[in-house]
């Protein structure tokens, strides 16, 4: 995902610096933080490719909490009902500065190109964002 951040970023009408991969919090490992310039805040990115889970919930809630992190970005391929509820209803009970988001990831190849898309499927109310998903192709 760090190879791809910018695409993201832009995704999600975001500023996103990488500090670092795999960023110690306690006994565990956040697979990505970053900075948004524009505040100066901290941004915590969880990856999972397989369908959202109790586990990475309670990882990505952990993280942001040790890293006091503003930003929570949950990508996965596919978000369960009861975790985007979960999600938004973080932005709507925490104070305006925290933002939680759920990215659902496809990617595919056709022939020699690759594709990846970010369907944002839950954000903060308030949230300024392009409607629909956004394609990229992946340069080589």
């Amino acid at each position: 995902m760090a190879e791809n951040l910018h695409l993201l970023a832009e995704s999600l009408n975001m500023a996103l610096e990488f500090e670092a991969r795999e960023q110690r919090v306690g006994d565990f490992r956040a697979d990505l933080v970053c900075r948004n310039p524009v505040d100066n805040s901290r941004v915590v990115i969880e990856n999972q490719l397989t369908r959202s889970d109790h586990g990475h919930l309670g990882q990505v809630l952990t993280y942001a909490a040790g890293l006091q992190a503003v930003t929570v970005i949950w990508v996965a391929a596919e978000f369960r009902r009861e975790h985007r509820a979960t999600l938004n209803w973080q932005n709507e009970i925490t104070a305006e500065r925290f933002r939680f988001f759920g990215v659902e990831l496809y990617t595919w190849q056709i022939q020699a190109s690759r594709y990846v898309e970010f369907a944002i499927i839950a954000k903060p109310a308030d949230w300024m964002q392009s409607e629909g998903a956004r394609r990229y192709l992946i340069p080589e």
